[in-house]
């Protein structure tokens, strides 16, 4: 049928179908050099290939980052392996299981030059983490779930959390795992003495000292285009071997950073009942990960995405781009360069969090232009830091109904200390907008208390 209607519009048109093999046949000459000296600028270039010729959209290829390998300074496998000795060298240690009577000795490897950089406490065995804690050690090896089947609790009433599922404003459910106060006030030692003693990233501005949501948004005042993501379940994502290489690498015996990782970790049990009636919820908990509600879960955080944040301000500093991360909220800023190159940048960006071992949430982008409110974690960057009209007109209708009716009546929320809670709002108002605070502050000192 094609050949037919090919051999009916030569017969019509006079032309035979096929198209010059020399794009320069068109205007008469049959040289590249000839046509430049005869039309100079005014030469056409080359026409495009065929539609069919084209390469398709699909087998289109973003560009990819190659990851740079950094090779620290190795130590000798033969210096710093397990060594296996007759009779157990400390309590608790691991027996050896193809040679009876033998047991393997993982606490020769402590790096005591990496703990004084930071002066960390010197630990080298179980017993002296359960000195520096102050505890038995058979109560800290009862912390670690050492002595249940598959080292995790049996039900949740054997368990050193509280667990409770919460829901998430963007659908799904979100695991709270509280520690209870023995296991807290462990938890509480190791963030105070070691966690808090290592610094992280200048990029990272949630939960460390010094820093806050009004520093995280800062560096995005008064830019053209905001870029929002976030990361998908950032505390659980985080296993149980990063953790102890975490420890590991901070200078402390083999033996010891189990200890640490068990402290500072939790496994879900098997039978814990899950919302919603879907068995998925509950999967990505079962293995050993960071717990969210236990105080060392942000520090440690932190400190695993470390080369995330170096990897991503390496990034955006060769686009001239600004980067904060605030716990699992990442933010890029920038000029009018930045909207031109986001469909190169973003793929970028997702390829160093998969290399990270991290996983972007789906549907959490957002694009910020300053045509609308550009906000980071709640601090409206358009022009300046300000807090939102909604969140200071909502307060100061709080403070003057206190005025009017008294403060017990808007204790809606049953704060213990209610003074306290307003007092601490107009403090943060005041850090964003001074005249604003200032407003509220007047308003406040009204009040009778």
């Amino acid at each position: 049928m094609w050949r037919l209607f090919s051999s009916l519009w030569r017969l019509f048109t006079g032309h035979s179908g096929r198209q010059a093999k020399n794009p320069y046949a068109t205007f008469g000459t049959t040289d590249e050099s000839t046509a430049n000296e005869t039309f100079g600028d005014a030469m056409v270039s080359p026409p495009e290939p065929p539609r069919h010729q084209r390469k398709p959209k699909a087998d289109q290829r973003y560009p990819r980052l190659t990851k740079f390998r950094y090779q620290p300074e190795r130590v000798s496998d033969r210096e710093h392996a397990p060594q296996i000795v007759t009779g157990a060298p400390y309590r608790y240690s691991n027996p050896f299981v193809v040679s009876p009577g033998m047991f393997l000795d993982m606490s020769n490897d402590l790096r005591p030059e990496r703990l004084d950089r930071w002066e960390l406490p010197l630990l080298k065995t179980p017993q002296d983490l359960a000195d520096w804690l102050q505890l038995p050690l058979g109560k800290v090896a009862w912390l670690t779930d050492r002595f249940t089947e598959a080292n995790r609790p049996v039900d949740a009433s054997k368990s050193h959390y509280h667990y409770c599922w919460k829901q998430k404003k963007s659908g799904g459910y979100r695991l709270i795992e509280a520690p209870l106060p023995l296991l807290r006030q462990v938890q509480e030692q190791i963030l105070d003495e070691i966690l808090s003693s290592v610094p992280v990233h200048p990029a990272a501005h949630g939960f460390c000292s010094g820093r806050s949501v009004i520093t995280n948004a800062r560096p995005h005042v008064g830019q053209q285009l905001v870029i929002k993501m976030d990361l998908d379940n950032f505390y659980t994502r985080v296993r149980y071997a990063r953790v102890v290489a975490l420890f590991r690498s901070l200078g402390y015996s083999r033996e010891v950073a189990l200890w640490l990782a068990r402290l500072t970790t939790s496994a879900v049990p098997s039978n814990l009942p899950f919302p919603g009636g879907e068995p998925k919820q509950l999967r990505l908990f079962l293995a050993r990960h960071l717990p969210q509600g236990a105080p060392t879960s942000p520090a440690i955080a932190n400190l695993v995405a470390y080369n995330l944040d170096v990897r991503l301000a390496g990034l955006t500093r060769s686009f001239k781009v600004q980067y904060t991360r605030y716990a699992d909220d990442l933010t890029f800023s920038g000029g009018e360069d930045l909207q031109y190159c986001s469909r190169v940048f973003l793929p970028l960006v997702s390829q160093i969090v998969r290399d990270e071992r991290f996983q972007m949430h789906a549907t959490k982008r957002k694009f910020l232009l300053p045509s609308c409110r550009q906000q980071v974690t709640g601090v409206v960057v358009n022009e300046k830091t300000n807090i939102s009209r909604k969140e200071f007109d909502r307060l100061k209708a709080t403070l003057y109904n206190c005025v009017k009716t008294g403060p017990a009546a808007q204790n809606r929320n049953a704060h213990a200390d209610f003074q306290a809670h307003l007092r601490g709002r107009i403090a943060y108002v005041q850090q964003l907008n001074p005249a604003r605070g200032a407003k509220l502050l007047d308003l406040y000192q009204q009040i009778r208390w």
